[in-house]
């Protein structure tokens, strides 16, 4: 590991966003927040996965790995982050590095890459990822994305995230350096207003983004960067010029609003979308910063009237399935910030959380658990696919919410599954985004298909036999479960 990568992995190791790395001596802090990845075993991400589903939203660049085409193949368009124009960055570019490149160095079939896609595709600025493989054989991206810049009269950015520095966690904060060094503050905005906003953290998940945008857009509240959902270079260059920073419930990039406070004087605060009073929480908060940083005081009256008309909408809209969905028990399997904000918004709906996994959670999001749910909150550290077999199997949980990866274990135990991570097809984001996910988990609860699944094949009800083999297996996994 380069002396310049662990200089950097200390300072994002020293983050005065997290109040558990603060309450750390010096010795402690040096560890780091998360346990190193095992080699051969980075389920759940590496630090070069981490980066570049971080940045890879920003739509208008060109996101170049350094690596083996299997770094890009692995890592590319694995969320639905959606643009409203450029699809560049849907490209997946990569150096292809091969064994001649490892014995030889890639240097200069990099330099060559940069070249290929400027001549290309001409986009406003080229992210250039560093990988295992390219960091252990001693490629300076650094040097060669200077070389780059100072050659084609773009901005080509290194990425120094090579996936043994740690797990994705880490990856998410060292891409936001990268922006924080080479990116904003870099350009000036054309205009500003009173009422400009970054939203930090956001990737725009099958259009969520979209579902906020005409909320602030109402109340004449500009976002002036998002990063990184449907982002732009230039808009992201010229973020340092933003009145307040939004951090969206997640500490993913918190690294980017620390250091914005820290250089240019913008409070943030975190919040979330999910939720129909998470939301309403979060537009106040958006007018009150604002209107202490030189915003009309009347900012506030049209939020909360904005406010009042969207909820009653919401409410109306939701109550045709309170009354089927009420007591039905969800089991909520994902990590992060999901953890707690789905979990009021599963409430909300007159849902009942069994269980929410904690695993990617951190103790902020674990008091938030708490908060909303009481002491008696469920939480679940590690659960095992068998554990969460026999939980539906017994029928403790009538709907699991969870990513892709689980969705078979549902699928197996003849009970209705929801996709809720960033795979997903549908928007759960703001008032409308909360209709939607009532509106599809009373359609995944309903479908008919689960009777028809249940039934016992009409060749099973006339051979006694087969009824018996079929009941001992039931029993058999249970007993595993």
């Amino acid at each position: 590991m380069s002396a310049s990568l662990k200089a950097k992995i200390a300072q994002v190791f020293d983050e005065p966003g997290c109040d558990k790395n603060q309450g750390k001596g010096e010795k402690e802090r040096k560890k780091g927040c998360t346990k190193q990845l095992t080699p051969g075993a980075a389920a759940g991400g590496c630090a070069f996965d981490g980066a570049k589903i971080a940045l890879q939203p920003i739509v208008d660049v060109a996101h170049l790995v350094h690596g083996p085409i299997a770094c890009e193949g692995n890592s590319w368009d694995n969320r639905h982050s959606a643009s409203s124009g450029s699809q560049v960055y849907r490209t997946g570019f990569t150096t292809d590095i091969n064994e001649l490149d490892v014995i030889y160095g890639g240097e200069k079939r990099l330099f060559k890459s940069i070249r290929e896609i400027v001549e290309k595709y001409d986009p406003p600025a080229v992210f250039v990822y560093q990988t295992c493989v390219t960091a252990l054989i001693g490629d300076d991206i650094e040097a060669v994305c200077k070389r780059a810049t100072e050659k084609f009269g773009k901005p080509v950015i290194p990425v120094n995230a090579p996936g043994f520095a740690g797990p994705k966690n880490l990856g998410n904060k060292l891409g936001a350096e990268s922006v924080l060094d080479y990116v904003i503050g870099t350009e000036e905005p054309a205009t500003t207003t009173p009422y400009d906003i970054n939203i930090i953290g956001e990737y725009n998940l099958s259009g969520e983004l979209w579902q906020i945008k005409p909320l602030l857009d109402a109340l004449g509240v500009r976002i002036l960067s998002c990063i990184s959902g449907d982002g732009r270079y230039h808009e992201i260059a010229t973020a340092h010029r933003a009145k307040a920073n939004m951090m969206v419930c997640s500490k993913s990039m918190i690294n980017i609003a620390t250091r914005m406070q820290d250089r240019y004087g913008i409070p943030y605060f975190e919040g979330s979308f999910y939720g129909i009073s998470d939301m309403s929480t979060t537009l106040r908060e958006i007018a009150r910063l604002l209107v202490e940083r030189g915003a009309d005081p009347e900012l506030k009256d049209r939020t909360e009237a904005l406010i009042a008309a969207e909820e009653a909408r919401a409410w109306e809209r939701i109550r045709a399935y309170r009354e089927r969905l009420a007591g039905k028990k969800v089991l909520l399997i994902t990590g992060g910030v999901k953890s707690w904000s789905v979990v009021s918004a599963l409430q909300e709906a007159g849902l009942q959380v069994v269980g929410t996994s904690v695993k990617k959670s951190t103790k902020e999001d674990k008091d938030k658990i708490k908060e909303i749910m009481g002491d008696d909150a469920h939480m679940i550290d590690d659960m095992t696919p068998r554990q969460m077999y026999a939980m539906l199997r017994e029928a403790k949980a009538d709907i699991m919410l969870s990513g892709g990866r689980s969705q078979f274990i549902a699928l197996k135990a003849r009970m209705p599954w929801m996709d809720i991570n960033q795979e997903r097809h549908h928007a759960f984001a703001g008032y409308e985004g909360m209709v939607t996910m009532v509106a599809e988990i009373e359609k995944a609860l309903f479908n008919p298909m689960w009777a028809q699944v249940r039934t016992p094949a009409p060749w099973e009800l006339e051979d006694p036999l087969l009824r018996e083999q079929d009941a001992a297996q039931l029993a058999s996994e249970a007993a595993a479960g």
